[in-house]
């Protein structure tokens, strides 16, 4: 049975159908060294293909090993291999293939975050990816303006965009405060920032955007940003069923593997490692900078403290231990002259009054305290005598009959 070229491309590995098409297109293709185009067909899998004059294993259906990924992109990273800026892209982060590659399932802008799935069968993707599909996408939404009840009608109804209708399957409300509101959002497109030019036509600005679900795989708190995990076979084989493609029997992973899945501690760890990678790799050198940090740091210490490293006078004491006996009029540490905390002198009635006890006898020009003539404590009243006397206003006990 033949079947077309970016079909059998995509599910190598090679990418999805659309960029093996474009490839394709520029005539960066070729089987048994003659170009190809589109429309091809492959009869068996035995011929060359090559790729910008690479050849590309093929795979047939039965010898595929479907592998999905779930990774939590944080904000700024961007949906492309390469970036001729330089700035990160979401597949810096994913394990490295001996054959094949990851092909993204559905993109997410450079403002997006949330959940982005990841599959070496690109006949997956693809389907996943299709309109026709009609796969659930769940977005959290935080726009910035008035919302009122019938702009929500109109996004549930439709609204008419640059490229055709479009409209949410469903609007959930979920709170906020002043002019800032959250929203759950269900889309079953995938287009170009359709979630935001929908809430744009209402006259609103969506202000945080993060994908929470793809289909019934959900984005779970023991997935941190930056972290991705392998879905288990039963996960996959319910992705392959969405899109009506037969179910997988072999997976990747050991049952070892699934029943010691990594925490969030040792996601988070990995995620640490790799951006202080990237950053040592964008400076002078791993090795280079530390020692260079170091050296000026000793620099800087010798210029202040002189020959003398003791950690204590580098702390700018003279003599002595400043922290223990402080030097002039330091009296935050240690007083000069009578230690006014312990012994107040003078007119310092709040730590230890003059004469009587001021606290129940007030006397003098104390006009926080209440004056001597009208009685130094007052007669409680209510719950308070209650509490002083709690048997007072007990009723007394019945009398029994013998």
């Amino acid at each position: 049975m033949s079947e077309k070229l970016q079909k059998v491309l995509a599910r190598s590995g090679q990418g999805s159908r659309r960029e093996i098409e474009l490839m394709i297109q520029q005539g960066r293709v070729s089987i048994d060294g003659v170009v190809a185009k589109l429309g091809d067909r492959l009869e068996d899998l035995s011929v060359s293909v090559r790729i910008d004059g690479h050849n590309v294993q093929l795979v047939s259906t039965s010898d595929e090993v479907c592998r999905v990924l779930a990774y939590n992109k944080p904000e700024g990273e961007l949906c492309t291999r390469h970036d001729p800026e330089g700035r990160r892209t979401v597949f810096d982060r994913l394990p490295r293939l001996s054959d094949g590659r990851w092909v993204s399932v559905g993109r997410l802008d450079a403002n997006t975050a949330g959940l982005l799935l990841f599959t070496t069968d690109g006949e997956l993707a693809n389907r996943l990816m299709h309109p026709s599909r009609s796969v659930e996408r769940e977005y959290m939404v935080r726009v910035f303006g008035e919302v009122t009840e019938e702009m929500v009608r109109n996004l549930v109804r439709g609204v008419e965009l640059e490229d055709g209708m479009a409209r949410f399957e469903d609007v959930v409300y979920a709170g906020g405060e002043g002019m800032n509101h959250t929203f759950y959002v269900v889309i079953t497109e995938g287009r170009n920032r359709e979630v935001r030019r929908l809430w744009d036509s209402q006259g609103v600005t969506v202000s945080r955007l993060k994908r929470v679900r793809y289909g019934d795989i959900f984005l779970t708190k023991d997935l941190p940003r930056g972290g991705w995990m392998e879905l288990e076979l039963k996960e996959v084989n319910y992705l392959r069923e969405t899109v009506e493609l037969p179910a997988e029997s072999e997976t990747v992973l050991t049952v070892e593997g699934q029943k010691r899945k990594r925490g969030v501690r040792q996601i988070r760890r990995a995620v640490r490692r790799h951006e202080e990678r990237i950053s040592d790799d964008t400076g002078r050198g791993r090795r280079g900078g530390r020692q260079d940090s170091r050296r000026s740091s000793s620099r800087n210490d010798a210029e202040v403290v002189g020959q003398d490293q003791n950690p204590r006078q580098r702390r700018g004491s003279t003599g002595e231990d400043s922290r223990r006996k402080p030097v002039g009029n330091d009296s935050r540490r240690k007083p000069v002259g009578n230690d006014s905390r312990r012994k107040p002198t003078g007119e310092d009635s709040r730590r230890k009054p003059a004469g009587n006890d001021s606290r129940r006898k007030p006397t003098g020009d104390d006009s926080r305290c209440k004056p001597a003539g009208e009685g130094a404590r007052r007669k409680p009243s209510g719950n308070a005598a209650n509490r002083r006397d709690p048997l007072k206003n007990k009723p007394a006990k019945p009398r029994s009959r013998k």
